[in-house]
């Protein structure tokens, strides 16, 4: 028990959460596992005690884009829960890991019983709406370049023991980075090149290194720039 004392959104909570425990149901998931589809009718909220996921949307045409992915803690499926229309996006496993699952009834009676739940849930879905948002622009304005940049920068940390360099770890597949902007493989295989060539990016065993995110940020910013110029 005690499982969903590791969800963010619910540590802390003023209730007891053992008790809303013993109404979820717990599973474990396997690599390339489809735990949410597009379309999908359940309205049951997903938290992810362990394991890693990935979150993705489907166009009219077929095409698939990546929002993200998400780690242990992190909860998914609240939209279907909170409004009962079917599910918009596909979460699908990426390593082995465990979820619960509770229902929307339940769901509710936990926000509505816990302030604290309730306040992180709004935050939560602000932060996503603001995401989006920011997302939706650069696909408007900026080309794909720019928008290779801009993912590389939003998926970096800050290097230890350096202090300017960025690094993103695991190094992301040329393939899962052109999902993510919407663009063909071979175009980001290509920006790769030239940015190794420039010396901005390195490649090391286990991540890779954003020599200098200040000129991939200043890039961004100038293009930002030229747009509201044109």
């Amino acid at each position: 028990m005690n499982r969903l004392s590791k969800v963010s959104l619910l540590q802390g909570a003023e209730v007891d959460l053992a008790a809303f425990e013993a109404k979820t149901r717990c599973r474990a998931f396997s690599p390339n596992e489809t735990l949410v589809d597009f379309d999908d009718p359940s309205t049951d909220v997903y938290f992810l005690i362990s394991g890693d996921v990935r979150v993705l949307i489907r166009t009219r045409s077929g095409k698939e884009v990546i929002l993200g992915e998400m780690r242990a803690g992190a909860v998914f499926g609240e939209l279907a829960a909170l409004d009962g229309t079917p599910r918009s996006a596909n979460v699908t496993a990426l390593t082995r890991g465990e979820v619960c699952t509770m229902s929307a009834a339940v769901f509710k009676e936990l926000i509505f019983a816990a302030p604290t739940v309730a306040d992180r849930l709004l935050r939560l879905l602000a932060r996503r709406v603001r995401d989006l948002d920011a997302r939706i622009m650069e696909h408007t304005v900026l080309d794909l370049r720019h928008r290779l940049y801009s993912e590389l920068l939003r998926l970096s940390i800050p290097r230890t023991g350096h202090a300017e360099e960025r690094v993103v770890t695991p190094p992301p597949y040329h393939h899962v980075l052109a999902a993510r902007i919407g663009c063909r493989r071979e175009q980001v295989t290509r920006e790769f090149t030239t940015l190794a060539g420039e010396n901005l990016i390195e490649r090391t065993r286990g991540a890779l290194v954003l020599k200098r995110p200040d000129v991939l940020q200043s890039r961004v910013a100038a293009a930002l720039r030229e747009d509201d110029r044109a």
